[in-house]
């Protein structure tokens, strides 16, 4: 596992937010990693290790998740208060140009960067996410954040998560699971094991469609579509149909890449994604 340094930005409302910082060659665009919705740095542990050296690679956490504050208004929690934060990291770090790779949320947040900015943008990769979103997807998001469910152990939550998803991921063994767990909950100070964020993300993404901006987001991806693109699809997702993934494949320079027997969202650790993202990288 390549080394990492724990780094903090401030948001504009006070809030240390962390990134993890791997090491690279800086004369390359860094690689701007950007989680799903209940997601944290840990998700991209094994892409930024195999992108180290080469690449500079940056794992934000958005607030409320991981090892960034708790948000004190919890309808700051929301696509464009995170679009704020990362541009004031992008502002602490010199970062004029970049390379995205964004699952779900993270997906959103990259065309929203695009639309702000185009010309940044080295390349990207929107990770089983587009400018339409099923909302059967998003019906099966709310039922399930904020929940609050803890575990005595590390293989009670690898189970729970295999119960839950295992039509996600259903050729995953248990030590992919409890690799799982590891990645998206930790052990907290009561001792039980608890999944990463702040439950109160869940208050805005109640409201109708409140997980998305309200705006079409095909302009916002057509403005990402004029750089090198990869578009990853899990072959089963619920939030990015076929139908809207050919539509995206259909703009010049986009490839689609389609991974079987998975749902929402490919891990990135897949072959087909591992080869498909050097692709990508090699035309930046």
């Amino acid at each position: 596992m390549a080394e990492y340094e724990d780094r903090y930005w401030t948001s504009s409302d006070g809030l240390r937010l962390h990134f993890r910082a791997y090491e690279g060659d800086i004369s390359r665009p860094p690689v701007l990693c950007l989680p799903g919705l209940t997601r944290n740095a840990r998700d991209f542990e094994d892409l930024a290790t195999r992108l180290a050296g080469d690449w500079r690679v940056l794992c934000p956490e958005m607030r409320g998740r991981g090892d960034s504050d708790y948000a004190k208004d919890p309808m700051t929690y929301q696509p464009m208060q995170y679009l704020q934060d990362l541009e004031a990291l992008l502002a602490q770090e010199g970062i004029e140009r970049f390379v995205a790779i964004g699952t779900s949320l993270g997906g959103l947040l990259t065309m929203l960067l695009a639309a702000a900015n185009p010309a940044r943008i080295a390349a990207a990769v929107l990770n089983d996410v587009g400018p339409e979103v099923s909302p059967e997807g998003l019906e099966r998001i709310r039922g399930y954040v904020g929940q609050g469910r803890n575990f005595e152990t590390w293989m009670h939550a690898a189970r729970a998560l295999q119960e839950s998803s295992g039509d996600v991921y259903p050729d995953w063994d248990i030590t992919q699971w409890l690799r799982y767990a590891k990645r998206i909950m930790v052990l907290g100070s009561s001792g039980r094991i608890a999944f990463d964020y702040d439950m109160k993300i869940a208050e805005p993404f109640e409201a109708p469609a409140g997980a998305t901006p309200q705006v079409d987001m095909w302009p916002l991806f057509d403005a990402l579509a004029t750089r090198p693109l990869l578009v990853l699809r899990g072959e089963t997702s619920d939030i990015l149909s076929a139908q809207t993934a050919a539509k995206m494949a259909s703009r010049p320079g986009v490839e689609l890449v389609t991974l079987p027997r998975i749902g929402h969202a490919p891990t990135l650790d897949e072959p087909e994604s591992i080869a498909a993202i050097g692709r990508l990288l090699e035309r930046v």
